[in-house]
């Protein structure tokens, strides 16, 4: 359906303000326009690009709420938390992730990215990891979006370990599992 470039910009606002997180390739999908067209769209609106607005979005929620490393300390961008229970981050592999002979993500970028969430789902000043167990499950390539999850899976109070899972998807198919072991400092209800 043909929209007046008016209604599908107050479309396109209402679509970002509903999820900040809706990329130009989604909407223009959604709207039946080209990406440049979306892109002149939010310029025009004054609605910075995706990355800005996760920026934005993980600042103002999370920027006093992480409180074992800085937040710009973690790899990808924090979409959500909730201390001692669950987080969330994106992740674009760029060219530089990737090997120039294959176009594959090197591991350690999935790595880096589900320990340092590992590390900030701690509700605590200090949290390091202790050991872990991961599971590369199929190649992940430049362009891709890697949205990690990481659960608290349980406590170790005598130890002050916390145990975490991380989940990495993209396009919902698992991509890397790691378990994680992890020290802290204090135990619950210090």
């Amino acid at each position: 359906m043909k929209r007046s470039k008016k209604e599908r910009q107050r479309l396109l606002t209402q679509t970002i303000e509903d999820n900040p997180f809706v990329t130009d390739e989604q909407l223009a999908q959604q709207f039946h326009v080209s990406v440049q067209t979306i892109r002149l769209d939010r310029m025009e609106l004054s609605i910075p690009e995706l990355r800005e607005r996760i920026k934005h979005v993980a600042s103002k929620t999370f920027e006093n709420e992480v409180k074992s490393l800085p937040l710009d300390e973690v790899i990808g961008e924090m979409i959500d938390i909730e201390l001692d229970k669950q987080a969330l981050s994106i992740y674009d592999v760029s060219e530089s992730d990737v090997f120039a002979r294959n176009g594959i993500a090197r591991g350690h970028h999935l790595f880096a990215q589900a320990n340092s969430l590992a590390v900030a789902v701690i509700d605590d000043d200090l949290a390091l990891t202790v050991k872990s167990n991961l599971h590369f499950v199929q190649p992940v390539h430049v362009g891709d979006r890697i949205i990690s999850k990481a659960v608290v899976t349980g406590r170790d109070e005598e130890k002050n370990r916390t145990y975490v899972d991380v989940t990495s998807t993209v396009n919902g198919n698992v991509v890397f599992k790691g378990q994680f072991e992890m020290y802290r400092t204090k135990g619950e209800g210090e």
